[in-house]
C-alpha cells in the first residue's frame, strides 16, 4: 500500500514538474504574437529595457517595450476568429537598437519634419540635428524612439512610460517630462494618451509610428487594402518631403481618400506630382474632425482579413506614409521580408514643420501649461 502511495505521489510530482517545464517562467514564455520577454530584457546605455503584455477580455492582445516607448506586436483577431499580428517590428531588443527604423515607437520631441532644423523659441533661433534631405525629422537622429522609458504596469491593461527629455537633448530647449499611456481596452482599442511638461518654452508635438498591415504577414503589400481619410484637404510637400505652406484641396487628385479607395489604385500616379515628392503617399491630411476624438478620422480595410482599423485623435492633422521607403533589406518578426509599401502609417501630429509656418496650428508649450495629445487605434472585423 505504502509503495502503491509512492508511486502516485511521484507520478504527481512528475506531472507538475513537467507542467511547470512547459509553462516555463515569465522570461522565457512566448506571447500571443511569439514574442519572449527575455528577448526584449537588456541593457541599453545603463538603462534597462522590458517588454510589457497587455491583455483585454476578448484575447487580444498588445506588446509594448520601453525602448523607445513601442508597440511591439498586436495580435487581433480576423473575419475567421484567427489571431493575426498587424504590426511590423523585431523579435528582440538588439534589432530595434541596432537597424535603424521607427516601428512602433513614440516619437519626440517633434514628430514629422523641422525645415533645415531650425526653430525659434522665445526669440532665440535653436539649430537642430539634421538627419532627413536637410531637415530634422522624428526629432532628430537621437529621438525618443532611441531612449529607453521609466514603465510601470498596474493592470494587466496598461502600461504607462515617462521620460525626461533633458534641456538641450537633440537641440531643444527645455526639460521636458513625457507621460505615454497606453491602454488596451475591451472595444479592442488602442487608447494612445500623451502628456508634457516644460520648465523653459520649447515646442513638442508627439506620435506614434506604428507600420500596420492588417494582412497579419509583413510580407504582404498593403496596396489592396482600402483607406479612408476623413479630409477635404492636405498639406503639399517639395521633393525633400517638405511642407510648402500652401493647404490644396483634394478634390480632382489622388490624394482624395473621403470615400474607401484602394491604397495602391492610384499611388503610381506620378504625372501628379505630390504623388512624385512624396515618393507615394507620405504626406499630412488637414482633417475635418475639428480635433473631436469621436469622430473617426482614418480608417484601413483588409479585404482578406477582414480586420477594419479606425484613427481617431485630438490633433488636427494625420501622416498617411505608405512605407515607400521600405526596401526589402530588413527581415522583422516571423522571417518576413519588409519591402516597399508592405505597411502603412497613421501618425496623429500637428502639420510638419508648423513652428516655421504661424499660421497653422502651433506646438509651443510654455512652462505652467501641459501638452495633451490622445490617439486610438481601433480595431474590428468587417
Amino acid at each position: 500500500m505504502k509503495i502503491k502511495n509512492l508511486i502516485w505521489v511521484m507520478a504527481a510530482l512528475l506531472f507538475i514538474a513537467c507542467t511547470n517545464q512547459q509553462k516555463g517562467t515569465p522570461e522565457e514564455t512566448a506571447t500571443l504574437s511569439g514574442l519572449k520577454r527575455a528577448n526584449f530584457q537588456s541593457a541599453v546605455n545603463g538603462d534597462s529595457t522590458d517588454l510589457f503584455v497587455l491583455k483585454n477580455a476578448n484575447g487580444m492582445e498588445v506588446t509594448v517595450t520601453n525602448y523607445g516607448g513601442r508597440i511591439a506586436s498586436v495580435m487581433v483577431p480576423d473575419k475567421n476568429g484567427k489571431m493575426l499580428d498587424v504590426v511590423l517590428g523585431f523579435d528582440n531588443v538588439n534589432d530595434y537598437v541596432n537597424i535603424d527604423n521607427n516601428f512602433g515607437a513614440t516619437i519626440g520631441r517633434y514628430g514629422n519634419r523641422l525645415a533645415h532644423g531650425k526653430i525659434t523659441v522665445e526669440g532665440v533661433e535653436y539649430q537642430l540635428p539634421l538627419n532627413n534631405f536637410g531637415h530634422t525629422l522624428h526629432g532628430g537622429p537621437e529621438g525618443f524612439d532611441k531612449k529607453v522609458f521609466k514603465a510601470v504596469q498596474p493592470d494587466s491593461q496598461t502600461v504607462v512610460l515617462t521620460y525626461l527629455s533633458p534641456d538641450g537633448e537633440a537641440g531643444f530647449p527645455g526639460n521636458l517630462n513625457v507621460k505615454v499611456t497606453m491602454i488596451l481596452t475591451n472595444d479592442n482599442a488602442i487608447d494612445l494618451q500623451y502628456e508634457a511638461e516644460t520648465d523653459k518654452e520649447t515646442i513638442v508635438n508627439l506620435t506614434n509610428h506604428s507600420y500596420f498591415n492588417l494582412s497579419g504577414d509583413g510580407n504582404n503589400t498593403v496596396l489592396n487594402d482600402f483607406l479612408m481619410i476623413n479630409a477635404d484637404t492636405y498639406t503639399p510637400v517639395d521633393d525633400t518631403f517638405m511642407t510648402t505652406g500652401s493647404i490644396d484641396k483634394v478634390e480632382g487628385t489622388p490624394m482624395d481618400f473621403r470615400t474607401a479607395t484602394l491604397i495602391g489604385e492610384r499611388i503610381d500616379q506620378y504625372d501628379f506630382v505630390q504623388l512624385k515628392n512624396g515618393d507615394g503617399y507620405d504626406h499630412n491630411w488637414v482633417l475635418n474632425t475639428n480635433c473631436d476624438i469621436t469622430q473617426v478620422a482614418a480608417t484601413v480595410y483588409s479585404p482578406a482579413t477582414g480586420i477594419q482599423l479606425d484613427v481617431y485623435t485630438t490633433e488636427p492633422g494625420l501622416q498617411i506614409y505608405s512605407g515607400n521607403f521600405l526596401d526589402g533589406t530588413v527581415t522583422g518578426k516571423n522571417g518576413a521580408v519588409y519591402a516597399k509599401r508592405n505597411a502603412i502609417c497613421l501618425e496623429t501630429q500637428k502639420y510638419p514643420d508648423s513652428p516655421n509656418k504661424p499660421d497653422w496650428p502651433q506646438p509651443y508649450l510654455k512652462p505652467g501649461e501641459k501638452y495633451t495629445s490622445r490617439c486610438i487605434y481601433k480595431f474590428s472585423v468587417k
